[in-house]
């Protein structure tokens, strides 16, 4: 009887971890052609079906995105073209990019650029080199 039990409890088990909701966003429906494609993954609210996907692609293409500017002027003794301050993090990178995108939703050809493009105007403008 208990191993009847045990048994049926882990197909209860089972199926009720098996039964969890899928996420809306599956990995196609991310998608970084162009700006306006990260301005709309990285606005996303909080709380809707696929926020938690859009909050860490963004945050990942924004950490990328540093990153790779920071390796390649740091070895390659070139330029920067973002001066953030200490401290700074991906959320403010973030709240900079996503109050650039707002004021440029507008333009259609600053939004259909590569999304690097954009996102590096957004923090140049905020985090600008002197």
């Amino acid at each position: 009887m208990r191993k009847l039990m045990k048994t049926m409890l882990g197909y209860a088990l089972f199926g009720a971890l098996s039964a969890q909701p899928v996420l809306a966003v599956q990995d196609e429906d991310i998608q970084f052609d162009t700006t306006e494609d990260l301005f709309q993954v990285c606005s996303v609210p909080a709380g809707a079906p696929e926020s938690i996907s859009a909050s860490f692609a963004c945050r990942a293409f924004i950490e990328a995105t540093v990153q790779y500017h920071d390796a390649v002027t740091d070895r390659q003794n070139l330029k920067r073209l973002i001066c953030y301050p200490k401290g700074a993090t991906i959320a403010d990178g973030q709240e900079a990019f996503l109050a650039w995108a707002k004021k440029h939703q507008q333009d259609a050809k600053m939004m259909n650029e590569m999304p690097v493009v954009g996102l590096v105007r957004a923090l140049a403008g905020r985090y600008p080199c002197r």
